[in-house]
């Protein structure tokens, strides 16, 4: 009597089958700090990026090494990225306020800085009408050039599982100005 040998690799091949299988499904599940990470939300065509307590349009990017506030004896010099925003509430103005701005460039994240007085940061929105405003990022003076994206997110320095919205950055189209005056933010149309 012999032994048919596809018999005993029958068992080897569905054995290495499941293997590969199960490496898949692990390689392809995210870990489990990735489970409660912020849902991104680009802009659309027309350049407004809407999530569930923000709706925001990029205005005007500017790097400046000085920037002033308007009204105000404050200055301060550096390497700034001046952003200027029209943001509002999509359906109520209940935690509808930007709490974190940052910028990713090329893997290092900046915090909209708190030292001029008048900043976006905080700032009630409103249903229906833009609140207009600025916002201001003290870079390291060697940060020249670079890709990354700016970011929105409601009222909680950690959104889990909450929006933010996305918008991209590319250093070396920003226009230089040589000074940026920051004005206190206002209703109404950019």
């Amino acid at each position: 009597m012999t032994r048919r040998p596809a018999g005993r690799a029958l068992p080897l091949l569905i054995g290495a089958g499941l293997v590969l299988v199960a490496g898949a499904v692990t390689a392809a599940t995210p870990p489990e700090s990735a489970l409660l990470d912020p849902f991104t939300i680009g802009a659309a065509d027309d350049g407004t990026a809407t999530a569930r307590t923000l709706a925001a349009a990029v205005v005007d990017v500017t790097r400046t090494e000085r920037v002033t506030v308007a009204d105000s004896e404050w200055e301060a010099e550096g390497n700034w990225i001046v952003v200027e925003l029209a943001v509002s509430a999509p359906t109520t103005e209940v935690d509808a306020a930007i709490g974190v701005a940052s910028l990713l460039i090329d893997g290092r994240l900046f915090q909209a800085s708190e030292r001029p007085p008048a900043t976006l940061v905080g700032t009630a929105l409103r249903v229906g009408t833009d609140t207009v405003g600025m916002l201001a990022f003290e870079l390291p003076a060697d940060l020249r050039s670079g890709t990354g994206e700016l970011r929105l997110s409601g009222r909680y320095p950690t959104p889990e599982l909450d929006d933010v919205l996305v918008f991209p950055v590319d250093l070396a189209d920003v226009p230089t100005a040589s000074a940026v005056e920051i004005e206190e933010p206002r209703l109404g149309a950019p």
